[in-house]
C-alpha cells in the first residue's frame, strides 16, 4: 500500500474482533511511533503497548469510575492498546504525542489493523484511580497519556466513514 493510499483509506474503527495482533506487527506499529517528528527533536514520548486483557480493562475501569462512563466502556474492546505519554513540563507534548498517534494509526492500517484514538486520559491522569492503574503498568509519574490508540482487526459491523469535507481546503493563489 503506498502512503497517499494508506493516507485516505484510514478510518477509525469501533468494533474489533477477538484475533491477536502478531507480535511483529505490534512492533512495527510502535516503531513507526518513534520514528515521528518532535518539537526540537527532543524525542520524549513514550509508548506504551498493552495486551494484556485484564490490564486492558483495569485501565478501562478506572476510567469508567472517574468520567462515569456506563458499564460497557472498554475502549471498543481492542486487541490491544498503545498509550502515548510525555513528560508534564515538555512544552510540545501534545503535539510530539499527536503526530506520534497519526503514525501509529497509519501505520496500523498499512498493516491491516484497525485503530480509534482514545483521548479519555488526558485531564484525568493524576487522579488517583488513573495514576494507580497507569503507575501498574510502568508509566512514568511525572508522564502524561495525552493520546491513546485501541488496536484489533475489524469486525464484519465496523463502520468505516468515508464521507470528508472537501470544502475544508481552501486556495489562496
Amino acid at each position: 500500500m503506498d502512503a497517499m493510499q494508506c493516507l485516505l483509506e484510514r478510518r477509525s474503527i469501533r468494533s474489533f474482533t477477538d484475533k491477536k495482533i502478531a507480535r511483529e506487527d505490534l512492533e512495527k506499529i510502535a516503531k513507526a511511533a518513534i520514528y515521528a517528528p518532535s518539537g526540537m527533536n527532543r524525542q520524549n514520548c513514550i509508548f506504551t503497548v498493552v495486551q494484556n486483557t485484564d490490564i486492558i480493562e483495569g485501565l478501562a475501569e478506572c476510567l469508567r469510575i472517574k468520567l462515569n462512563r456506563d458499564k460497557g466502556y472498554n475502549f471498543y474492546k481492542p486487541n490491544a492498546l498503545i498509550l502515548c505519554s510525555a513528560p508534564r513540563e515538555s512544552m510540545h507534548a501534545i503535539e510530539d504525542c499527536a503526530v506520534a498517534m497519526q503514525n501509529i494509526m497509519l501505520a496500523a492500517h498499512s498493516l491491516g489493523v484497525g485503530s480509534v484514538w482514545i483521548n479519555q486520559f488526558k485531564g484525568v491522569c493524576d487522579d488517583p484511580i488513573v495514576r494507580t492503574q497507569l503507575s501498574k503498568i510502568g508509566l512514568p509519574e511525572d508522564h502524561l497519556v495525552w493520546g491513546t490508540a485501541a488496536l484489533g482487526y475489524a469486525s464484519e459491523d465496523a463502520v468505516r466513514n468515508f464521507k470528508k469535507n472537501e470544502e475544508a481546503i481552501k486556495w489562496v493563489e
